[in-house]
């Protein structure tokens, strides 16, 4: 997905951007950048692939270079960026995280009517930053322009942009559907700088001295510089952030619209804990479990409602691979998801296990996970998804992105089940009291060799955040935009 990390005070903040930007690398694997504004020598950016080693690593010899009291920085999925865009808006350093849909038709309109041209990338791609870019500055100021390229786009673009001026333009996405949060530093006894920055992860601002100031609302653009915030655009009526930062993609500590990811995953898990006592579920087991690392708070969650102890049968060795998902090639990522597996044998031997995971995409690593499992003895192996059902595939971020809705293990089953007409009753597999949801988890088990499967529910995820459902996109799971 990516994330992005700004700061502009009364005294250098590269150090400050670099560390902002580190405490967002659990939200991307591809690539990562920094660019700042030198009084100097203007303009300064590097971007390195973070594929095979960390952002820290290859950044620190970098920001030893860098200078400026205004900086941005980001992790990105995708393409290389943040990108320095020289325009009739002035000279800009811009970032941008989201997913855009429609970018061959975009394209295709730009060059018809300016005659100009853009940089391709191999395979004849655009990067999505450059098209942003592209669109804002076919408008007189950054608002709007920002306004016009966000009503353009089939998707998403949270966009932080770094000005001639020294100042940042930091915009949320029309829809809201990621965060964006402004803190402030303020003087101490131990330090005069002041200034603002904008983040993706609340943390991040918190660990460097900033205090919350503000989170910004959909659609909303604003200016900061190191003595204030100016709104540029104000926020829109409608909202509809992404479920799945409180469920996967957030890190333990961060908040979005103020509701923590940790304690959302503990209380998750507490009420597939309640539905499953209530239904007479999986009542007869050894321990609960999570699969590492996002999974670990749903199944806390569910055995302290349970009463069954939380137990850690297998642990991953992180000091070679850190994330399974780093490799580019799929069967190199289940490889390397393998081979971090070890098992505590005393823990699994003729145990009857219960596995809470953040959620069942493809299943592919999944059916793997529960293999090892009974190769090295289990005698149960109950797995609950701290999510519905997916059902089509991401349009607007990268999680549960794919070439077809069938790569999806829910999708695929249906077609398994009844064929084309079964699409036609997505609403019902979603549901574990119809005869048709009944039917998906049953297939599902015996495919992937569970004792047992079942799903929270969009009713139970939803009480987990505490969000109305107008507000939160369930777009993977209910098709609805």
């Amino acid at each position: 997905m990516g994330g992005f990390f700004g700061a502009v005070c009364n005294e250098d903040v590269i150090t400050d951007v670099f560390f902002g930007v580190d405490y967002h690398s659990h939200l991307g694997t591809r690539r990562a950048g920094m660019a700042s504004l030198s009084d100097i020598i203007g303009f300064q950016r590097n971007i390195h692939s973070i594929e095979n080693s960390p952002f820290r690593t290859k950044f620190e010899d970098d920001i030893t270079k860098m200078d400026g009291k205004a900086c941005i920085g980001c992790i990105s999925d995708q393409d290389p960026q943040p990108l320095l865009i020289r325009s009739n808006l002035g000279v800009y350093a811009i970032t941008v995280v989201g997913v855009i849909n429609n970018a061959d038709e975009i394209i295709k309109n730009y060059l018809s009517l300016s005659g100009s041209h853009f940089t391709a990338m191999t395979g004849g791609k655009i990067n999505s930053t450059e098209l942003i870019a592209s669109l804002i500055t076919q408008k007189d100021s950054f608002a709007e322009g920002i306004r016009f390229a966000q009503d353009c786009i089939d998707g998403t673009a949270a966009i932080l942009i770094l000005c001639e001026d020294g100042s940042l333009i930091a915009a949320r996405d029309k829809y809201g559907r990621l965060p964006v949060l402004i803190g402030q530093k303020k003087p101490t006894e131990d330090s005069s700088m002041y200034g603002f920055c904008a983040t993706f992860e609340d943390f991040a601002m918190y660990k460097l001295g900033y205090v919350f100031a503000r989170e910004l609302g959909p659609g909303e653009v604003v200016r900061l510089t190191a003595d204030g915030v100016e709104v540029l655009a104000p926020a829109r009526k409608e909202k509809r952030i992404c479920a799945f930062l409180w469920t996967y993609y957030g890190f333990p500590n961060a908040n979005y619209e103020g509701i923590n990811v940790e304690a959302m995953r503990m209380r998750n898990g507490e009420i597939m804990a309640k539905n499953d006592r209530e239904n007479n579920l999986a009542q007869d087991i050894d321990y609960v479990c999570g699969v590492p690392d996002s999974g670990v708070p749903h199944a806390i969650g569910y055995a302290n409602a349970s009463h069954v102890p939380y137990a850690r049968p297998f642990v991953k060795y992180t000091p070679t691979w850190p994330r399974s998902f780093t490799p580019a090639n799929q069967k190199t990522r289940n490889m390397v998801a393998k081979m971090k597996q070890i098992p505590v044998h005393a823990l699994i031997e003729g145990k009857k296990l219960l596995f809470v995971d953040d959620s069942i995409v493809r299943g592919t690593q999944l059916r793997e996970t529960v293999d090892f499992l009974y190769n090295n003895g289990a005698k149960e192996v109950h797995i609950r998804s701290a999510c519905p059902p997916i059902m089509f595939g991401c349009k607007y971020l990268n999680f549960s992105r794919s070439n077809s809705d069938m790569e999806l293990i829910a999708r695929r089953t249906i077609q398994n089940l009844e064929g084309d007409e079964g699409h036609k009753h997505i609403d019902e597999y979603s549901d574990a009291n119809t005869e048709r949801g009944k039917a998906l988890r049953d297939a599902i088990c015996r495919e992937l060799k569970f004792s047992s499967l079942q799903y929270q529910s969009v009713e139970g995820i939803l009480e987990a955040i505490g969000m109305d459902e107008s507000q939160v996109c369930t777009y993977c799971w209910t098709g609805k935009e």
